[in-house]
């Protein structure tokens, strides 16, 4: 594939997430996730040999729709541009979390904590049942961090570096962590495998995403040595190798206290805490939103720089 068409399509995919969003009905990424909810009720055992192949099998079959999409129009700029254009759409989720966030804040704005409570699950697996606006609003900022690096910055960067079958083999992984990867009493052993290849698929994404926070702080009228900080000092705390980074350069660069102890069903996590200044206001979420489109366009510029650099053209 061309340098200059995979780029093209990257930035042409993410403008068209910026127009349009995630289309109504016929969404890829809800498509596979009933294949894949579907291949779990066949394939679930309590064994981790089992859930490898589960997922295995679920991620090839999503690259191999990429590489199969960029073989057709091989040796046409346009066509894959095109390709990559449309993978590219199908999988960031930049505007909807955007809009999550913003709907949030409206909701917070109002008081309406019951439907602020409902809200939350568009955003996490949260059990939001009691919060009151201030763990609201510190739930929400963290999940805006998280998946802006999840849902933006990670599937740009394998876009760039692997084209289609690494956008849709990352969104795969994604995907997967998110159905099966929670250490539920049912996933310990199944979901071992997409847990452990989520985290490492989002390894350096991740941090990018931190180093990009740290970087545009100033938009939201922070300082990048104060998101830094807490990124290097706090981001071992949290319990996840890929959200802490991401979670506490935010908090530094909000001027925030980020996590905690957080309910996930029956599951109780200890985050540990992400000191960047004071508690999380409801008015924190409308500068999480305008962070995390920052971070957004900076990783496509990273992106289609990384795609013009990486990519080759074969005879």
């Amino acid at each position: 594939m061309s340098r200059r068409a995979r780029a093209a399509g990257l930035a042409l995919g993410f403008a068209a997430d910026a127009l349009l969003g995630d289309p109504g009905r016929g969404h890829p990424v809800a498509a596979f996730g009933r294949v894949a909810r579907a291949a779990e009720r066949r394939w679930w055992a309590d064994s981790r040999p089992r859930g490898a192949a589960y997922t295995a099998g679920l991620v090839a079959g999503a690259a191999g729709l990429g590489w199969a999409g960029e073989r057709l129009v091989r040796g046409s700029a346009v066509g894959e541009a095109a390709v990559v254009a449309a993978a590219t759409w199908s999988v960031l989720g930049g505007t909807s979390l955007a809009r999550e966030g913003a709907a949030m804040s409206g909701l917070l704005r109002e008081g309406d904590l019951p439907g602020a409570r409902r809200r939350l699950s568009h955003l996490c697996a949260r059990d939001a049942t009691g919060l009151e606006a201030g763990e609201l609003a510190r739930a929400s900022v963290e999940s805006l961090a998280e998946n802006t690096s999840d849902a933006v910055v990670a599937p740009l960067l394998w876009g760039a570096v692997a084209g289609a079958p690494g956008l849709l083999g990352y969104r795969a992984v994604n995907t997967l962590d998110a159905m099966v990867g929670y250490r539920s009493a049912r996933h310990h052993r199944f979901g071992w495998a997409s847990a452990r290849l989520d985290d490492l698929a989002n390894l350096v994404p991740a941090r990018v995403a931190a180093l990009l926070a740290t970087a545009t702080a100033w938009f939201v009228g922070g300082r990048g040595d104060d998101a830094w900080r807490v990124w290097q000092r706090d981001a071992a705390a949290h319990p996840s190798p890929n959200a802490g980074p991401v979670e506490a350069a935010f908090a530094g660069a909000l001027g925030v206290r980020l996590g905690g102890v957080n309910r996930y069903g029956d599951t109780v996590e200890d985050r540990g805490v992400l000191d960047g200044g004071r508690e999380v206001r409801v008015r924190d979420l409308g500068r999480a939103v305008t962070l995390s489109r920052a971070v957004s366009v900076s990783a496509l510029a990273v992106a289609v720089l990384v795609a013009a650099g990486a990519g080759r053209r074969r005879g």
